[in-house]
């Protein structure tokens, strides 16, 4: 009886210990989740159905990943174009403090992120991670010879494969910029050697990159380079097939504890507006709602296959665009009823909501507490990279992610008492800076445009300029993007410098006053 009471005693001890170690591994697991960031291009606020409740077509995908995870809906891409929003996404540093103070790049150029910079991908990858990037990179690529005399046997130079990531397949920029190929590490294995000009879209108000192209022989200044098997419409499912095929060489190293890093920025809806076939006729919104369709359709399958290679319960999917919708966004209004901004000013281009409040989602079954919760209060896609680096234990120096801080204890607390630091964006249509803290937003003068204040708690569509009625609160507001812009940094840390002198869309400070702050 004693004997079988030690036994039991004894086995009821192992068995504690057991559970205890089954727990701190899960636990140690979860802290380093495989991690997917899915960023697309050009998609407004109201393109999500779970975030605007008028919308003319249904995703159910990305509905998914709000429902099962957290809807972020007062999050910003740090610009309202393309090239700075995906530098702020992979560096956490605004990408006004580099040499680029507006526009977007070309697919041809040296790359925006300097090398030693850290990025997403790079912190990450120091950490024992897996990085691949499948999609669109636009920052940047060095690419042999020149128009008129490639030689496309030497590699392509200065691109993600610099910047972080062991793996890449994709094209350099967007589509109107040429240069368009499927690019796998440093070549094509068809290389762009024809020529080709934007095409009529009988479908949509922009063009199309398809065949028929022709050789050099027949080009005209300014026509792109293009692959001959390379077709505008074939971008969604050859991204959706390839970072799948990549991910399944990663799953069993992924189970054993070594996790993954996916970068899938999507091409759409950015123009040219080109679903498949098989996407016509669905949603109301004419054929820009079918291509949100298609998009939403591939995110689909990217679920699917996290959880049938069984790693859905530790992979943190991080869904979001670059920015606001296209001007086109007037147009669905007018046609279908369909607002892609969400119901807030301006659009892509624009200092107002409508160009940087984006749909963010973050979904992580292992990680989030009581999912399916929205969170009000703002955060920026720079964020990004120090909410990362807080989940797997990393550190950010000094010198990195100088914009970005982490809102890690919202994932884990529904009640976090988390407060972001003044977040600041820019208008490219006027060259206007804002900075939003807490409830409000002021943006700067420009172009003999006034200062404007805004209460975005009671007025999101920024209709009631109140700069006359708090000038106090306007000036604590100069005052605080003045010190982010001066101290090379928004979050506490060394002060860094900003690479280039005075800038004249400064408008509202002197350059003696960013030379010598006091």
């Amino acid at each position: 009886m004693c004997i079988n009471r030690r036994f039991d005693k004894e086995r009821l001890l192992l068995r504690s210990l057991c559970v205890v170690a089954v727990l701190a591994a899960s636990q140690a697991h979860a802290g380093k989740p495989n991690i997917i960031v899915i960023y697309t291009d050009d998609q407004g606020f109201g393109d999500v159905s779970e975030f605007n409740p008028n919308a003319k077509f249904a995703t159910p995908n990305m509905d998914r990943l709000a429902q099962e995870g957290i809807a972020f809906r007062n999050a910003h891409s740090s610009d309202s174009v393309c090239t700075p929003s995906r530098y702020g996404l992979l560096t956490g540093r605004y990408c006004w403090r580099t040499t680029r103070k507006s526009g977007v790049m070309g697919a041809e150029g040296p790359c925006l992120i300097d090398n030693g910079r850290m990025t997403l991908a790079s912190l990450l990858r120091d950490q024992g991670y897996h990085t691949g990037m499948v999609g669109k990179w636009h920052l940047g690529m060095d690419f042999p010879g020149t128009t008129a005399d490639r030689d496309w046997s030497k590699a392509v130079q200065d691109m993600p494969l610099d910047k972080g990531f062991d793996y890449f397949y994709g094209i350099p920029a967007s589509l109107n910029y040429g240069i368009l190929a499927w690019f796998e590490g440093r070549r094509a294995a068809v290389p762009p050697t024809l020529y080709t000009k934007k095409k009529k879209n009988a479908r949509h108000v922009d063009y199309r990159i398809m065949p028929p192209y022709h050789d050099a022989a027949d080009a005209e200044k300014g026509e792109f380079e293009v692959a001959p098997d390379f077709v505008d419409n074939q971008c969604l499912s050859r991204f959706t097939d390839k970072a799948i095929e990549w991910m399944e060489t990663k799953v069993p190293d992924a189970k054993m504890g070594k996790p993954f890093f996916l970068y899938l920025p999507f091409t759409s809806p950015h123009y040219p507006v080109c679903p498949l076939p098989e996407f016509e006729g669905q949603g109301q919104a004419g054929a820009y709602g079918e291509f949100v369709i298609e998009t939403d359709h591939h995110i689909g399958q990217i679920l699917d296959f996290v959880k049938s290679a069984g790693i859905d319960e530790n992979t943190m999917i991080v869904f979001t665009s670059d920015n606001g919708p296209e001007r086109s966004w007037s147009g669905r209004i007018a046609e279908f009823g369909h607002d892609s901004r969400g119901g807030f000013r301006g659009g892509k281009r624009s200092v107002y909501e409508g160009g940087h409040r984006v749909p963010f989602i973050v979904r992580w079954p292992a990680g989030v507490t009581q999912p399916g919760r929205v969170w009000d209060k703002p955060v920026g896609q720079v964020d990004v990279i120090s909410t990362v680096a807080e989940l797997v234990g990393a550190t950010v120096p000094n010198n990195a992610g100088e914009d970005s801080q982490s809102f890690a204890a919202v994932l884990r607390d529904p009640n976090a008492d988390y407060v972001r630091q003044p977040l600041i964006n820019r208008g490219e249509d006027d060259g206007r800076y804002a900075v939003t803290a807490g409830i409000w937003k002021l943006i700067l003068p420009g172009k003999s445009k006034p200062v404007e204040l805004y209460d975005l708690s009671t007025d999101p569509g920024e209709t009631m300029n109140l700069a006359s009625e708090h000038p106090a609160k306007a000036q604590q507001l100069q005052d605080q993007i003045t010190e982010i812009v001066v101290n090379g940094r928004t979050t506490p840390g060394t002060p860094q410098h900003n690479d280039t002198g005075y800038w004249k869309q400064l408008t509202w400070m002197t350059e003696e006053a960013f030379t010598h702050p006091h």
